[in-house]
């Protein structure tokens, strides 16, 4: 006897050991700005980016430089019987010089002007990148929140179905009912599994792309998602595009490479002035006196500059044209996006409000009405008043309106996202 008591005694004890652990194991709620920081921070290709931005920032700093000078160092006119004797010819000196290349006035600052505008358009792509990242974020999230509301309806409706079995066996028993509608309960109840299976293997997905995103392990689990109340939208529509005009960082981005493509122009059009190189050469002389001359050896100098002639105009004309595509190719680039981000936020706008009017339409009304006709078939179902399909009709109409109801919250609060993406700052 008394070893049974310590067996169960054990027992109890690792019980509570095993409750106890599997509620310290328990997920904490998913934070979205902590998963949206994370993948800003984590996210390889933001990196790479980033490093993109750097490298073209450098190479700005380098643009406007000068060549570095040239250094010459020579003997001239010796005799080649001797070599290295400097006082038996007056054409022997031993030089040395120094050049520098000069660019027409105005280039070197254009080139650094090209090149500033260039890496503009990589930071802005930057920023542009971290909008993109963050929708999709928080699209994953709230794909993952309606999931597990759907696998909660689906767990209620199982309970349901349950409930139903056992009412249909009980009229069953007495012979008020027919064993069909065992088996159809038996059948809803089999495909309310199936959908589960199939709901569990979603967020599976979801949570592998979440963490694809975060560029964390793919087997990290995502923990459950709190409820949310719907954010008003105060901006206006035209409110919102002209803030998309001043904030989207894409619309910056294009803008920098048009700026580029007006710098190249004015670039190209210098091209046709000549480039100079200044040289200066400082000859030493040694005197000389011999049988037949006498050269007291004066050190001597040349000073000279050297410009290209700029005949081949067809090259420049070229690249005239080709500064004037790239413009042209920037500015209707914009327009075009100008033109999108337009488009977007007059057509999400319009999907939050019918999204919206849903919500309180299937909140204030429908599943309420839903509630009610389905308590009020399972009175019926109970008095032979209405069939065994009837009743599985009304929980279907009502599975089909909750489902409904949790699409448009989640689907609510991803077009916000991307509203918020297509404007360039947060909205909520």
């Amino acid at each position: 006897m008394k070893n049974i008591r310590t067996f169960a005694l054990l027992l109890l004890l690792s019980l509570s050991s095993v409750t106890v652990w599997a509620e310290e194991v328990k997920l904490p709620v998913e934070d979205l700005l902590h998963l949206v920081d994370t993948a800003i921070a984590n996210n390889p290709e933001l990196k790479s980016s980033q490093a993109r931005w750097q490298m073209f920032a450098n190479k700005a700093k380098q643009a406007s430089s000068l060549e570095d000078p040239m250094v010459m160092f020579k003997l001239q006119n010796m005799l080649v019987r001797e070599p290295f004797v400097f006082n038996k010819d007056t054409q022997s000196a031993k030089v040395i010089g120094l050049s520098q290349q000069l660019p027409f006035w105005g280039k070197r600052a254009l080139r650094q002007e090209i090149a500033q505008y260039e890496a503009e358009s990589y930071k802005w792509s930057i920023e542009e990148r971290k909008l993109e990242l963050a929708r999709m974020v928080k699209e994953t999230y709230y794909q993952i929140w309606a999931v597990d509301k759907f696998m909660e309806i689906v767990d209620k409706n199982l309970r349901i179905l349950a409930d139903f079995v056992t009412i249909a066996e009980s009229k069953y028993s007495v012979g008020q009912g027919v064993q069909q509608d065992i088996y159809k309960a038996g059948l809803e109840k089999s495909k309310m599994v199936d959908m589960q299976i199939t709901l569990k293997q979603q967020r599976k997905s979801l949570e592998a792309n979440l963490n694809y995103l975060l560029y964390r392990p793919g087997t990290t689990a995502v923990g459950p998602i709190d409820d949310f109340t719907l954010p008003q939208i105060s901006l206006s529509n035209e409110q919102l595009n002209q803030t998309a005009l001043e904030k989207r960082p894409q619309i910056k981005s294009l803008a920098s490479l048009a700026s580029k493509g007006q710098a190249s122009h004015r670039l190209a059009q210098k091209e046709f002035y000549p480039d100079f190189n200044l040289s200066f050469e400082y000859m030493f002389k040694s005197a000389i006196a011999t049988d037949m001359t006498t050269d007291p050896g004066y050190d001597m100098f040349t000073l000279g500059v050297t410009f290209n002639l700029p005949f081949q105009r067809e090259r420049r004309h070229a690249m005239i044209a080709e500064s004037t595509s790239e413009t042209t190719m920037a500015t209707e680039e914009l327009n075009g996006l100008k033109n999108t981000i337009s488009y977007t936020i007059n057509d999400t706008l319009v999907q939050l409000d019918r999204r919206k009017k849903l919500i309180e339409l299937y909140k204030g009304g429908i599943i309420p009405q839903a509630e009610q006709s389905l308590e009020s078939a399972v009175i019926s179902y109970r008095v032979n008043k209405v069939d065994f399909l009837t009743l599985l009709d009304g929980r279907m109409s009502l599975f089909t309106y909750e489902r409904e109801l949790y699409e448009s919250q989640a689907e609510y609060m991803m077009k916000l996202a991307q509203l918020e993406a297509a404007v360039g700052i947060e909205l909520q």
